[in-house]
């Protein structure tokens, strides 16, 4: 069968304060490898790269642009040939594009069935299929249910009683949610990641990569689900508590690869717990070693303490895995217990200074406004961000809660009546991290809005000031650095994508004011001789 799937647009608040960048689509790619390995042919529209320079504002009322394709321009570009649709969605705030993208699809071309996947999907599945035309939706891991689906759709089965892990739409409209798929343990098997089917130097050359941009970049997975169960987290949900890890070996073999093919330089891993077993990790570094690579590896997305001593600190260090990040999320044991965080302030800080020691750049992710938060877990968690800065960590990272989809604290606020799963909250994340934070976002049972918001400036300065005042040079490395486009560290990022969403915003602007301008221009139509 020849499958049309589709990268779908992204919405950016280009006021905010931190940087939430499009990436090459992990996921997709790893899908359309097993796909393509099943024996199906593929296309792809790529909203992204296909109109990476289009920012469109969205009529929300609010500072949120779509960047790339509009659902009408996607739909235009599907191929007549192919036999059904595959479509991704990881971020649940972009939901009302996404669903626009598949109302205008289902329109165009009413006969190609449409399969949909990812972390939104898993998450909010019932609710995807009422509000939108979806034939059938593929839960948690993509890559076996998929091949089954499409195996099944080419058959010309519509209905799929024998296919585990996933929801479809069966006769009279009904929902059919079949039993749960085993996770997959052999992770070492699954097909890698189709890149051909992208264009990873559009993605490079606009800076869309996640973690810092050292070079050209292509996102890797080494491990897959996590053993923990924080109760803010969707991984309990979307991977269950099984945590895999591939053969170091064969981890190291694809990086190569794609240095031979891609001219790859920079990899950022996009696990969801990387370390976790020190004897991996160890192994790891050590082939790298042994093949003398020279690239950089990233953990953008956080990873555990607990094995980071001198030893491994130095293997990362030498291996060119110079970023990682810490998430404590917050500097109250309490406040760690209540969201079953299992990180211990005293494993939290000999990985710092062992990091610190070893010069690898450091950030710490904190999370403020749970609902059982009070003025004293901030101030422990002030307290911590001092001590994170004197220690000589590199950025802080400060997001207020918001409650996620299909992880415990959603379904807790939800059985409360407190989360009604309207587009206004889905669209939260927008703009939490906007210059402030408005009462109808705010899940604190004891601090206002305006409270938090004091909170999240208040850390910020602590962290900062004291970074600044015990390493002075930084100040003077952040300035240079921003101005030639180069980052080291956090910081850095942000203010390099704070001023080219500037620059998009103008464009944005700039592009309405020519149209203006042009009908303005526009001959009158000719009167009609009737």
């Amino acid at each position: 069968m020849h499958i049309q799937l589709i990268h779908p647009p992204v919405y950016l608040n280009v006021h905010a304060m931190t940087a939430l960048r499009p990436a090459l689509p992990l996921g997709l790619a790893y899908v359309a490898g097993s796909l393509r390995t099943a024996g199906h042919t593929l296309s792809l529209v790529d909203a992204v790269a296909e109109a990476p320079d289009s920012v469109t504002q969205e009529n929300w009322g609010r500072s949120i642009y779509r960047l790339g394709l509009s659902p009408a321009e996607i739909s235009a570009r599907i191929d007549p040939k192919a036999g059904a649709i595959g479509l991704t969605n990881m971020w649940s705030f972009s939901w009302p594009l996404v669903r626009r993208i598949l109302q205008q699809l289902k329109q165009d071309w009413p006969d190609k069935p449409i399969v949909c996947g990812g972390e939104h999907f898993t998450g909010m599945a019932e609710q995807s299929m009422q509000q939108a035309p979806i034939d059938v939706i593929v839960l948690g891991e993509g890559e076996e249910q998929g091949v089954a689906v499409f195996d099944a759709l080419e058959r010309g089965e519509r209905e799929f009683p024998d296919i585990d892990g996933i929801l479809y739409r069966g006769a009279a409209d009904q929902l059919i949610r079949n039993r749960p798929k085993a996770r997959r343990r052999d992770v070492d098997a699954i097909p890698l990641p189709y890149w051909e089917l992208f264009d990873v130097d559009t993605y490079h050359e606009h800076d869309f990569v996640a973690g810092l941009h050292a070079g050209k970049t292509i996102p890797i997975l080494a491990t897959r689900g996590c053993p923990y169960q924080c109760t803010y987290c969707s991984s309990p949900s979307m991977w269950t508590t099984r945590w895999y890890a591939r053969d170091p070996a064969k981890v190291v073999d694809e990086m190569e690869h794609y240095m031979q093919a891609y001219g790859a330089e920079n990899f950022p891993f996009q696990d969801l717990t990387a370390i976790v077993k020190r004897d991996w990790i160890i192994s790891f570094c050590n082939e790298i070693l042994r093949r003398n690579l020279k690239f950089t590896w990233q953990f953008p997305s956080g990873t555990r303490c607990e094995v980071i001593d001198d030893e491994v600190a130095k293997l990362l260090r030498l291996t060119g895995g110079k970023a990682l990040a810490y998430a404590p999320e917050s500097g109250s044991e309490r406040t760690r217990k209540l969201i079953k965080k299992q990180m211990k302030t005293s494993s939290l800080m000999n990985a710092v200074k062992a990091s610190v020691r070893h010069k690898l750049n450091i950030t710490s992710f904190i999370v403020i406004g749970f609902p059982h938060d009070t003025k004293e877990d901030l101030r422990l968690t002030a307290k911590l961000a001092r001590r994170l800065a004197w220690e000589g960590i590199d950025d802080i990272a400060i997001g207020f809660f918001f409650p996620i989809p299909n992880t415990e604290l959603y379904h807790r606020l939800k059985a409360e009546g407190r989360i009604t799963d309207g587009d206004e909250f889905l669209l939260t994340p927008i703009y939490a991290n906007d210059e402030k934070l408005e009462e109808d976002n705010n899940y604190c049972d004891h601090l206002t809005a305006k409270q938090l918001t004091l909170w999240k400036y208040r850390l910020l300065a602590n962290f900062y000031l004291v970074s600044l005042a015990a390493h002075p040079w930084r100040a003077l490395a952040l300035v240079w650095n921003t101005l030639r486009g180069k980052e080291t560290r956090k910081m850095e990022t942000f203010l390099i994508e704070l001023k080219r969403k500037g620059i998009m915003w103008v464009k944005g602007k700039l592009g309405r004011f020519d149209k203006e301008q042009h009908r303005d221009k526009s001959p009158a139509p000719a009167a009609s001789e009737g």
